[in-house]
């Protein structure tokens, strides 16, 4: 089985929902970049997920919501556009919080779980973790899964523990 085949199979995937994406984002040629967990599966001992973050220049993001629209039902949230399938349990999220912008053009193309895509900087990845960490008001269970994500970097990336807050740091060293 192959990775991509794993990923399909994980999530329920009737068509390959992701590829269908990456090929729509491609042929607009819209700027983006993932960040997430899936994200840190560039960089860090793969784990699955079925929630595909992922950031979309502003000036493209009008375009590839008419575009996606063809294969993808869209819902528009304050801070977040949503993308879901019937065909795939694999869930995409267009992170609107300008914060983000930045990382798209640090954004390096690497392979995960047999996709090329673009991919936020290891440092982006991990300063967005800390972010969705340090936001009160998710939910426990996601930010146990931010910190997760951090200690999985921190592991493959020592040197960069010293980007992580002492508050946050505590709790794994």
């Amino acid at each position: 089985m192959t990775k991509k085949e794993f990923l399909n199979a994980v999530s329920n995937g009737k068509i390959d929902i992701l590829q269908i994406f990456l090929d729509t984002i491609s042929v607009i040629d819209a700027d983006y970049c993932v960040i997430g967990g899936l994200a840190v599966n560039a960089y860090a001992e793969p784990v699955v997920s079925l929630d595909l973050d992922i950031i979309i220049a502003t000036k493209d993001i009008e375009s590839v919501c008419e575009a996606a629209s063809k294969h993808f039902k869209i819902q528009r949230f304050t801070h977040s556009i949503n993308l879901s399938s019937s065909e795939s349990d694999l869930r995409f999220q267009f992170q609107m919080d300008s914060r983000y912008q930045d990382f798209i053009s640090r954004a390096k193309t690497h392979n995960v779980l047999g996709y090329d895509m673009k991919v936020a900087d290891v440092k982006d990845v991990l300063k967005g973790k800390i972010w969705a960490y340090s936001d009160k008001k998710r939910r426990m269970s996601k930010r146990q899964k931010d910190l997760a994500d951090i200690i999985r970097l921190i592991e493959s990336f020592p040197s960069l523990s010293d980007q992580v807050p002492d508050s946050i740091r505590k709790k794994f060293e």
